[in-house]
Formats: structure tokens, sequence, C-alpha cells
């Protein structure tokens, strides 16, 4: 079985990161944008991180630019707005595509099936996924769903034995 442990990114900083180090943690995958109207969430998903951190929980933060060209900038770029703006401390990666044949394979098996959870292509800036302490998909959330509103599906993961 495909967990997230299968996979590896690169940071923003531009050095390969192994997902597998996540493993037993619960972690909310997001794709993010910059100059998108959803942008104020890095504020909620920062909120969640500094909430359960402590409890193992990750966030982490993947930039995508393939909807209306919404994070045009450079992982620098990126980095420095996440940071001056919002305070975000949890890990972020470098720029990926979410759909189509250029997917990163994180999200080509994130957006497959996973029991009950909607299948399907990415439908804009900031969905989110929450994984399991086992590396396993418990849910995805739309990009209007703000992140306090999973707050109650975080606290189980993260209550939840490894």
């Amino acid at each position: 079985m495909t967990t997230l442990a299968d996979f590896t990114a690169t940071t923003i900083t531009g050095t390969e990161k192994d997902l597998a180090d996540y493993a037993g943690s619960p972690v909310l995958v997001v794709n993010t944008a910059s100059k998108c109207g959803f942008t104020p969430q890095y504020a909620g998903l920062q909120d969640l991180y500094a909430r359960f951190h402590e409890k193992g929980l990750m966030v982490l933060g993947f930039p995508c630019d393939q909807f209306m060209h919404q994070e045009p900038g450079t992982e620098s770029e990126i980095a420095e707005f996440c940071s001056v703006n919002f305070g975000v401390e949890f890990p972020m990666f470098a720029k990926i595509e979410v759909n189509g044949d250029g997917a990163h394979p994180l999200y080509q098996w994130l957006t497959g099936s996973h029991g009950d959870i909607p299948a399907g292509d990415i439908g804009w800036n900031f969905t989110k996924f929450l994984i399991g302490r086992d590396g396993t998909v418990l849910g995805r959330y739309a990009s209007d769903v703000e992140p306090a509103d999973i707050a109650d599906d975080i606290e189980k993961a993260v209550a939840a034995s490894s």
C-alpha cells in the first residue's frame, strides 16, 4: 500500500526531502499560492501548526502556479512572503504542479482513490489533505474550508496512536 512515506519532494530551499521523515506524524498537505483570495489561510495553517505541532502535526505547503498564475514568485520570494506576512514556520516546498501530466507524484497519489474520500483533480489553491500517522489519507478539504474548520479532525489524528 502506498503512503506518504513513499514520496520525496524538493524543499523551498532546494534540498531533496524524504517524506518518510514525517512517518508516524499526522500531516496536513496544502497546495498554496501567494496571490489568491484564499492566501490569508496561511495564517490559519500557521495557527494549526502552532497549536498541534507539539502533539506531532506537520503542515507541508506546496506552492503551485497552475491556477490563474496566482503563485508567480520564485522560491525565495515565496519563502519571504510567507515568513514576513504570515509568520509561517511549517515546512514549505518548491513550486510543483498538482494536476495534469506534470503533477508531482505526491499529488498523483493524493488525488487518487482513498476509500470514501473524493478523488479527482485539485480544484483550486489551498486544497487540504489530512494524512494519518500511518501515512494514509484521512480527509480532503476544499479551498473554501478554513483551516480552523478542520481542527476537530486534526485533534482526532494527533490523538490516534501511531
